[in-house]
C-alpha cells in the first residue's frame, strides 16, 4: 500500500519483523497497518519516518498507490 515505505526499507536494509520490533508491535498488527486493514496514527507515521528514512517526508513514505475514491 506504501511503494516508498516499501522502497525505503528495502534501501536501508530493515525488514517489516525488524521494524515490527522498533515499533513494539507484533509483525501482524504492522502488517495490517501498512496494508491498509488498519488504522496507523500520526505518532506511528513519525515513529516509522524517524527509523526508516528521516530525510524523507511523512507525504513521500505514506504516499499510497490507490486512487482515492469520491
Amino acid at each position: 500500500m506504501y511503494p516508498n515505505l516499501n522502497a525505503e526499507l528495502a534501501r536501508v536494509g530493515i525488514t517489516r519483523l525488524m521494524l515490527a520490533a522498533k515499533l513494539g508491535v507484533t509483525p501482524g498488527t504492522l502488517s495490517l497497518k501498512l496494508n491498509g486493514k488498519s488504522d496507523l496514527s500520526l505518532a506511528e507515521c513519525v515513529k516509522i519516518k524517524e527509523i526508516v528514512a528521516p530525510e524523507k517526508t511523512l507525504e513521500y513514505l505514506f504516499a499510497s498507490n490507490e486512487k482515492e475514491v469520491e
